[in-house]
């Protein structure tokens, strides 16, 4: 094993990696945070978080099941509704595979590390508190994923491209895309969690390609399937208690949550601490 005690962090790091993963509170900002708390870094670290980026991922195709069934037999032309909806999700992952393939070595370069996660937590914040506030007051007719059009599937695609950065969070740009083209606040999030599959399903195989030797060699069986097995126990109770949430109190507190945790991080390590987590 690569560190003693890495099958306790690696439950640690399932929790959090399940309970962030599908809530707009950034999964990744939450991981660098939580192994930076823990004094765990470099290569094995990052590459267990796909066994539990895994984990998230089978609790919201287990969930969605019907959804996944009806997508591929879409897919083979038994279901026009399955197939629209499979199309919908492959335009909003493309922009960002896109502009994450160009840039990925600058992302991991200049922004894996604690300010600029800390800052994106900060930024993404104010936005979910602001977007509630304008949205009580401007009410906009809703539509359905179904009735969603081409168009607004791009432009959830290119807003995706946003969530490349460390602590912005994969979840809130989709559901604060989907608000903003008129989704209700529960549809937005199931769209989250629909097209968490394919965005997470391709970084999970890519990560897991280049660096699947490693993880088993390093970390071992034992710690791999407890972390894969705690982020899905945890992804699938948040993703229940994320849509019971949102039904009653709307995004603001995630925001206020968010700006919290960065005003706490700035607060205990200083402006000057937090290089490379």
């Amino acid at each position: 094993g690569l560190m003693a005690g890495f099958d306790k962090a690696a439950i640690l790091l399932g929790a959090v990696e399940g309970f962030t993963e599908f809530l707009p509170i950034s999964s990744t900002g939450h991981l660098i945070l939580t192994s930076h708390l823990l004094g765990l870094h470099g290569d094995a670290v990052h590459t267990f978080e796909i066994v539990i980026q895994a984990g998230a991922l089978a609790a919201v195709a287990g969930l969605y099941r019907a959804r996944v069934v009806s997508m591929w037999r879409g897919l083979l032309g038994h279901e026009p509704e399955g197939r629209a909806l499979l199309l919908k999700l492959l335009r909003s992952v493309l922009p960002a595979a896109v502009v994450g393939l160009l840039l990925r070595r600058t992302i991991k370069d200049h922004l894996f590390s604690l300010w600029p996660v800390v800052a994106a937590l900060a930024a993404g914040g104010l936005v979910m508190v602001t977007l509630s506030r304008w949205m009580r007051d401007h009410p906009v007719s809703p539509k359905t994923i179904s009735s969603m059009t081409s168009r607004d599937a791009w432009l959830i695609g290119v807003a995706q491209c946003l969530s490349l950065w460390p602590g912005s969070s994969r979840a809130m740009v989709t559901i604060v895309a989907a608000l903003l083209l008129g989704l209700p606040a529960t549809m937005a999030a199931e769209y989250s969690f629909l097209l968490a599959m394919p965005t997470l399903g391709a970084a999970t195989v890519c990560d897991a390609v280049r660096g699947g030797r490693l993880l088993v060699e390093d970390i071992g069986w034992l710690s791999l399937l407890c972390g894969f097995v705690v982020s899905a126990a945890v992804a699938a109770a948040a993703v229940r208690g994320l849509l019971r949430f949102l039904t009653r109190t709307g995004l603001a507190p995630f925001g206020w949550y968010r700006l919290g945790v960065a005003a706490i991080i700035w607060m205990v390590v200083g402006p000057t601490g937090g290089g490379e987590p």
